[in-house]
């Protein structure tokens, strides 16, 4: 929402919910990254958007979606969650499930948090990690995340099912701006970042010395907005 907000002072902005969140239809059995990108561009046709921002797995469905359809001239991704050569780990999965399963959900959260956070967050004890955690994470938004623990499995079954397909985006024809942070401190970053430049068509790259992975949601998103508008005002 403060990234939105930034942007709309140029741009009509248009928000997704994705499935299973707000006020949209729960991700249901069916669930795949196809659904995923049918919901975006069944937005689009109502809309007549041609710009698309994705951040973290919104970043994967951004490329899938311009991988398949052209109707997007220009797209920004903040590290999109592209795993390459299981750079993005799905060790955690495991543990995670049967957590859930003895409904141990804040166990889970902690779970997947030290395996797919920042690199040196895998060597944090569980119950360290749990105190950080509820020391850094306000309880509304634990209350959301703790929500989304079943939605977030499916999705990052989906980043797995992708993983080393990142040659397909040589078929995306649109312009491309790929963005990362400084601090976000996970190797999976640099790799996904240098091997979509070196596989996009028409891509560019752009980095914030001073934001991590969440960094476009909070205290940077008027940097961030600043850099994506430039962007796409440019011809």
């Amino acid at each position: 929402m403060r990234l939105a907000s930034e942007l709309a002072e140029h741009y009509t902005i248009h928000i997704i919910e994705r499935r299973g969140r707000g006020l949209s239809s729960p991700q249901g059995a069916e669930y795949s990254m196809t659904k995923e990108c049918e919901d975006v561009l069944a937005v689009q046709e109502q809309t007549g958007a041609c710009l698309l921002i994705g951040h973290s797995f919104g970043g994967l469905i951004a490329l899938e979606v311009a991988c398949h359809n052209d109707t997007f001239q220009k797209i920004a991704v903040y590290e999109p969650g592209v795993s390459i050569d299981g750079s993005i780990s799905m060790d955690w999965v495991p543990g995670y499930e049967q957590k859930l399963a003895a409904k141990k959900d804040f166990d889970a959260f902690v779970e997947f948090s030290r395996a797919t956070g920042p690199d040196r967050a895998r060597k944090v004890p569980h119950w360290l990690m749990k105190r950080l955690l509820r020391l850094f994470i306000s309880a509304d938004e634990r209350r959301q995340m703790l929500g989304l623990l079943p939605e977030n499995l499916r999705e990052h079954r989906e980043v797995a099912r992708l993983d080393s397909t990142y040659q397909n985006y040589r078929a995306i024809s649109a312009e491309v701006l790929l963005m990362y942070g400084g601090k976000s401190g996970s190797k999976w970053v640099t790799t996904a970042v240098e091997h979509l430049a070196a596989i996009l068509p028409r891509a560019s790259t752009n980095g914030f010395p001073a934001l991590d992975h969440f960094g476009l949601e909070k205290g940077g998103a008027r940097e961030v907005a600043a850099a994506v508008s430039e962007y796409f005002r440019a011809t």
